[in-house]
């Protein structure tokens, strides 16, 4: 069992957000931090140390356009260079004034050919990579009851998509997320699991729902989420985070560890934890007051421990106490696993991966952050719209 899990852990692949590694904040404030990337070419050499220390987080998503360059293919080298891949392509259209009332939505049929437009903006970046997703989170909705009608807002969102999907290659993918409210609170256009997957089951088998683990209600069953999702084959990616009340964008695991496991218990019952599954695991979060690259080492971190308990599950054994009804014995397969410490376990792996058994102390001995402070000065640093 010991060589299965291990064999599971070593192909397991976690992406990471370029937007992750920039300064971020609250509504209120955004807070610099010394050594922030000022490039997207920082950006990418500092998601390349979080794959250098965990062997697992070789894949970079990009946020266009807070990661715009002349170059794309150039930007994809440089990726290649430092050990690492640009992957995800995600959209931006709620960062723009006129998207004060939506963007894809927009009764303004100007300002929705507007934001259609950086979509397909998008698939040609996705094109100079070599990117096969596309992600797209839409902010549009509404205030007030009456404010705009949310029919027709259903019919420009279908509108939007179909064009989009029209555009992409055979090998791409379009992937929907959504969230439960914010920014807008009476209404919002993609609210959740259900309005996601009736848009992507229109579109066609290379449409797929995004998970984010923050954009639900508290006390949301996520893990059912993902088990219909995986029966449906429309299950595309997670967005991993943590939160306590809303969209919190905390680390992934950080609030509630066994929530991640029962995630990873349903990835891994499915047989879809493999890259072949077709399910990009990626991290959304913003480091607002810990340092950006330990906190994107510690949720890999944190997203591989579930995953190694998920796998320590006794399948047989758990198929056997559900098929007798035996309500406690099944329980106690899945919280013997839990409770399981698997530590050692990947700590010895990491060792055989010629890796440093703790990677967040090897990380804080490497003196790299010490030297991107050093260097990077002057200049704007990264951020929220930068």
């Amino acid at each position: 069992m010991t060589e299965r899990i291990k064999a599971a852990l070593r192909d397991q692949r976690i992406e990471v957000p370029s937007w992750a590694y920039g300064n971020s904040g609250t509504r209120f404030k955004v807070f610099a931090q010394p050594g922030v990337p000022r490039t997207p070419q920082e950006k990418i050499a500092d998601a390349a140390q979080v794959h250098a220390f965990t062997r697992i987080a070789p894949i970079v998503s990009l946020h266009i356009p807070w990661d715009r360059v002349d170059d794309y293919q150039r930007l994809a080298d440089h990726a290649d260079e430092l050990g690492v891949r640009i992957g995800t392509i995600n959209a931006n259209v709620f960062q723009d004034d006129d998207y004060r009332l939506g963007s894809v939505t927009n009764p303004d049929p100007r300002i929705r050919r507007k934001a259609v437009a950086h979509l397909i903006d998008c698939v040609d970046v996705m094109d100079a990579t070599g990117s096969t997703d596309l992600k797209l989170w839409f902010a549009d909705g509404t205030n007030y009851p009456g404010q705009d009608s949310i029919r027709a807002r259903q019919d420009r969102l279908a509108e939007a998509l179909d064009t989009t999907y029209a555009r992409l290659g055979d090998r791409q993918r379009l992937l929907l997320e959504y969230k439960l409210f914010e920014p807008a609170f009476y209404t919002t256009d993609v609210p959740d699991w259900g309005t996601a997957y009736a848009h992507c089951l229109r579109l066609g088998d290379r449409a797929k729902v995004v998970i984010d683990t923050g954009h639900h209600a508290p006390g949301t069953n996520i893990e059912f989420i993902v088990a219909f999702l995986l029966h449906a084959g429309k299950l595309g990616a997670f967005d991993f985070n943590s939160r306590f009340y809303a969209d919190d964008d905390l680390m992934a695991g950080a609030a509630d560890p066994f929530q991640l496991f029962r995630i990873m218990f349903e990835i891994v019952s499915a047989d879809a934890l493999r890259p072949a599954g077709g399910i990009n695991f990626m991290l959304d979060q913003c480091h607002n007051i810990e340092p950006k690259i330990p906190g994107q080492i510690r949720s890999v971190l944190n997203v591989q421990e579930a995953t190694a308990k998920a796998l320590l599950v006794d399948a047989e054994a758990l198929a056997a106490a559900q098929a007798a009804g035996d309500v406690l014995g099944a329980n106690a397969v899945l919280m013997d696993a839990y409770h399981t410490d698997v530590r050692p376990l990947l700590r010895e792996l990491r060792a055989e991966q010629g890796l440093d058994p703790d990677p967040m102390a090897a990380y804080g001995r490497s003196g790299y952050a010490q030297r991107i402070a050093a260097e990077r000065v002057g200049g704007q640093q990264a951020g929220w719209g930068a």
